[in-house]
């Protein structure tokens, strides 16, 4: 198991830091399908589907600072060539899955998060240690 993956699972979501004040954050379910509602509305022909999608999700996942880098796919559309827009989107997808280990992980680093999750020191709440000014023992295994 890397270092610190256990943590991911316990603790905010990241960010991704670009520079110049840009970072790439991850997006909630319903900010994913309400980007995909707008690229339906931007689209055209099926074969812009794809690049729309990717715009709309651009506008929703990056950051200036605190702010949306852009107001809407549309203004991604505008501001941006298709390989940049492309590129954000290949590091966004790359960090999502870097960041929130889901239903496409490998067997193998899914059971080892899980057990660095249910192994690791916790506070006398847990139930584990019922003493009130002792300090819980540390696992072995």
């Amino acid at each position: 198991m890397r270092g610190f993956d256990w943590l991911k699972l316990c603790t905010a979501p990241g960010r991704l830091a670009l520079g110049k004040g840009y970072h790439l954050r991850l997006l909630r379910a319903q900010e994913v399908l309400e980007a995909r509602r707008e690229a339906l509305e931007l689209a055209q022909e099926g074969r812009e589907r794809a690049l729309c999608a990717n715009a709309c999700l651009v506008a929703r996942f990056l950051r200036k600072g605190r702010r949306q880098a852009y107001v809407s796919g549309a203004a991604v559309l505008e501001a941006l060539t298709v390989e940049q827009i492309q590129d954000l989107s290949e590091r966004w997808a790359a960090f999502c899955r870097e960041e929130d280990p889901g239903l496409g992980t490998e067997r193998g680093r899914l059971e080892a998060l899980k057990k660095a999750w249910s192994t690791r020191r916790r506070n006398g709440c847990g139930g584990a240690c019922s003493g009130r000014s002792r300090r819980c023992l540390r696992r072995k295994g």
